[in-house]
């Protein structure tokens, strides 16, 4: 049994403005200039997805709108999980 996401789906989520992508063959270095810490995105449609996180009014709105399968939206949900732990993205107030 699939385990259940801890991210809010009727929140709306954003890049944090002190993080900056830097696109890469594989997807996109995101560096937070506030603590320093580098991650790595190693998906170029992840990347795109958080890129359009804050024109969306919900995440379960931007993940309707990316048209995921049923495992991709799983994929992607642990990927944003791991973002807001290490606050790449953040709440959108």
């Amino acid at each position: 049994m699939a385990e259940e996401s801890t991210m809010d789906l009727d929140v709306a989520y954003r890049l944090n403005p002190q993080v900056a992508l830097r696109p890469e063959p594989f997807g996109a270095l995101a560096y937070h200039f506030g603590n320093r810490k580098l991650s790595f995105l190693k998906s170029p449609d992840l990347v795109a997805f958080v890129r359009e996180l804050a024109t969306h009014a919900s995440l379960r709105d931007a993940l309707d709108a990316a048209e995921l399968g049923e495992t991709r939206r799983a994929r992607f949900l642990t990927a944003l999980e791991s973002l807001v732990a290490t606050d790449l993205i953040v709440v959108d107030p």
